[in-house]
């Protein structure tokens, strides 16, 4: 048998990134949002058995201090992770306890000229 016969038979192996396309999507989150939803979801049990059980709350009062860690992962993964760019919740916070970053700050009376009315 030749080399070029050999040749013809041989596998190739080449490199794709069919799989890097996509963190996946788990219940229709997207990545692993998934596991801050499930995080939630055990601390509002372990609320719900601590109120319940141990400290002998009705049902009732002790289910609704229970659904807060669920609420709050729910709420950040679906108004602050899912369906947007990645860090943008890091930004958001940022935003929000240190103020805006980049840009030039107005000087004090650039600003109150800008936000007083005497144009005509």
């Amino acid at each position: 048998m030749s080399s070029s016969a050999s040749a013809k038979h041989e596998l190739r192996f080449t490199e794709t990134s069919s799989a890097d396309d996509s963190a996946g999507k788990t219940w229709g989150l997207e990545g692993n949002l998934f596991w801050f939803v499930a995080g939630g979801a055990f601390a509002a049990v372990i609320t719900l058995l601590l109120l319940f059980s141990i400290w002998k709350w009705t049902l009732l009062s002790a289910a609704v201090p229970a659904l807060i860690p669920l609420g709050l992962a729910l709420l950040y993964a679906l108004a602050l992770r899912q369906g947007k760019p990645p860090g943008y919740d890091i930004d958001l916070f940022e935003l929000w306890f240190k103020g805006p970053g980049f840009g030039p700050e107005l000087p004090p009376d650039a600003a109150s000229r800008t936000s007083s009315s005497n144009y005509v």
